[in-house]
C-alpha cells in the first residue's frame, strides 16, 4: 500500500462524511506518522508547534473515527486504514462499524486531490524544454531518479555536471516516462535571469489555470496538487570568480526558496539543473532534508554510438577514445568531426598522431568552466599540471595557502565537476582528468 494512495482514499472519505477534504498540515500528520515519525519530527518538517501538531493531531483521529466508525488512534491508524484498503481492492463494499465502505466511488471534485492518471491528463508547459532529438540510454540514472520522485517522494533534486553532458536531456527523458504522475509540470530555464518575484508569478499563473479559488503561495500548490517543476541553467544564478554555488547579489532570495520547498511537507518535486551544485543543497543534505544530488557523468556504451554515427573506423580504438574524452557527448561529436575532417574517419591515425590530447573545438568549452573559478580555485588546479592527482593531507603547493583554503578550493572544484574523488590505498585522493590537464598546459605555457 502506497501513502499517495491511503491519503487520496482517506481525503475521499472525509469529503464523502463531512463534505470537506483534509487540508495539508492533516495530511502531513498521516505521512509523518506513516514514515514513523513522532510529533516532534513531524512539528519540526512543518515548521509548527509540538503542541499545535498534537492538537491538530488530536482532532484528526477523532476525525477518522466518525469516519469509519472505529477508535482510530496514532498507534493503529494504518492497520484500520490498511485493512480498508487492501479489502477495498478485492470486493464491493467491507463493512467496518457501523457504516459500509465501497471500492468504487466517484471521486469528489477538488483541487486538493491529487488525480491519478485515470482522472485527468496533466497539465504541461515545456515551452523552455529541449527536444528530445537524441536519446542515450540513461537507464541507471533514470531509475534513480524515478525512484527518488515515485517512491522515496524526494522534494528537491538537483542534477549537476559539465555542460554538454546531457542534464537537460535526461530530465526530459525522466518526465516523458513520469508525466501521468502529475497533475502539473513546468520546465523553465534560468539563463535571462528572472528574479525570484517573477519567477513565483510564471508559477502562479500556470497553477492557477485550474486551481479555483487560487491558493497564496507557491508552496501551498505544491501541498495541494502532485506538481513537478524543473528550474533549468541555475548556474546563471551564480557568481564567477567566486566558490561553486555562490548566489549573485540580487538572487540570494532563491537559497531561502529552495529551503523552503526541501523542508517544508508537500507532494511535488522540483529538480534544479546546474553546471555546479548550489551551496544551500549540500547543507540540506547534510540536515536529512528531503533532497537528492545527481551528479551526471559521461556515457559509457552509448558513447559507441556517437562514433559510429560519424561512420569512423577502426572500432577497436574507440574505447581508447571514449576513455580519453570522459564519454562526454558533445565532446565526442566535436572530436569525431575533426578526425572525419582531417583524418578521413581514422580513429587509430588521430590517436597515433597525438602525443598531446587534441583539443581543437573543445577550447571555448573548457574555458567557460574555467573563467568561472576564484582566485583560490584557480591557484590550487594549477598545481594540477603536472600532479594528475592530490591527497588532501598534502601541502599545498603554494606557500601562501593554508590547509582549510585547499580544502574549501578542491570542494568547489568537485561541485563544479572539475575534480573527481578516486581511492588510492588507504588514501582520499582528488583526481584532474587528462583532458583538463591538457587546457591548464596550454593556457598557462
Amino acid at each position: 500500500m502506497d501513502i499517495q494512495e491511503v491519503l487520496n482514499w482517506t481525503d475521499e472519505q472525509v469529503f464523502t462524511k463531512t463534505g470537506k477534504h483534509l487540508d495539508w498540515l492533516q495530511k502531513s500528520i498521516l505521512q509523518g506518522i506513516w514514515q514513523h515519525q513522532d510529533y516532534y519530527e513531524i512539528a519540526a518538517n512543518n515548521e509548527k508547534s509540538y503542541d499545535h501538531v498534537k492538537k491538530e493531531a488530536w482532532k484528526l483521529w477523532k476525525l477518522l473515527s466518525d469516519v469509519v466508525g472505529e477508535d482510530v488512534k496514532k498507534s493503529n491508524v494504518f492497520s484500520v486504514l490498511e485493512q480498508v484498503q487492501i479489502y477495498g481492492n478485492h470486493a464491493d463494499c467491507l463493512p467496518i462499524g457501523n457504516i459500509n465502505i465501497c471500492s468504487e466511488k466517484q471521486r469528489s471534485p477538488s483541487y486538493s486531490h491529487s488525480p491519478t492518471p485515470q482522472d485527468s491528463s496533466p497539465i504541461i508547459d515545456l515551452t523552455d524544454a529541449p527536444d528530445l532529438t537524441e536519446f542515450y540510454s540513461r537507464t541507471s540514472e533514470l531509475t534513480t531518479l524515478k525512484q527518488w520522485i515515485l517512491k522515496d517522494h524526494t522534494r528537491l533534486i538537483t542534477i549537476y555536471g559539465l555542460s554538454g553532458i546531457g542534464k537537460s536531456l535526461l530530465t526530459r527523458q525522466l518526465i516523458e516516462q513520469i508525466k501521468t504522475e502529475f497533475d502539473y509540470m513546468m520546465w523553465r530555464s534560468l539563463s535571462d535571469r528572472p528574479t525570484l518575484s517573477s519567477l513565483k508569478n510564471q508559477l502562479q499563473q500556470f497553477f492557477a489555470q485550474s486551481q479555483q479559488p487560487s491558493l497564496p503561495t507557491i508552496i501551498d500548490y505544491l501541498r495541494h496538487s502532485r506538481c513537478l517543476v524543473i528550474l533549468d541553467d541555475l548556474h546563471n544564478l551564480f557568481k564567477s570568480g567566486e566558490l561553486a554555488g555562490e548566489y549573485l547579489t540580487d538572487y540570494k532570495e532563491y537559497r531561502t526558496f529552495f529551503r523552503q520547498i526541501a523542508k517544508n511537507h508537500h507532494q511535488s518535486c522540483v529538480i534544479l539543473i546546474s553546471w555546479e551544485k548550489p551551496r544551500e543543497i549540500a547543507t540540506l543534505e547534510a540536515e536529512k532534508h528531503s533532497t537528492r544530488t545527481l551528479h551526471l557523468k559521461g556515457l559509457s556504451a552509448d558513447a559507441e554510438k556517437i562514433l559510429r554515427s560519424h561512420q569512423l573506423t577502426d572500432s577497436d580504438k574507440w574505447p581508447e577514445l571514449i576513455n580519453l574524452y570522459q564519454g562526454h557527448p558533445t565532446w565526442l561529436n566535436i572530436i569525431a568531426s575533426t578526425i572525419v575532417e582531417l583524418f578521413d574517419g581514422s580513429v587509430s591515425l588521430f590517436l597515433s598522431y597525438s602525443e598531446d590530447i587534441f583539443l581543437g573545438d573543445l577550447e571555448p568549452i573548457l574555458e567557460s568552466h574555467l573563467e568561472r573559478l576564484s582566485d583560490l580555485e584557480q591557484q590550487v588546479i594549477s598545481g594540477f599540471r603536472k600532479n594528475q592527482a592530490i591527497a588532501l593531507s598534502e601541502q599545498p603547493t603554494n606557500p601562501e595557502l593554508s590547509q582549510s583554503e585547499l580544502w574549501s578550493a578542491i570542494q568547489s572544484l568537485v561541485r563544479r565537476g572539475l575534480l573527481e574523488k578516486i581511492s588510492e590505498g588507504e588514501r582520499g585522493m582528488f583526481q584532474l582528468h587528462p583532458i583538463w590537464q591538457q587546457y591548464l598546459k596550454f593556457k598557462l605555457s
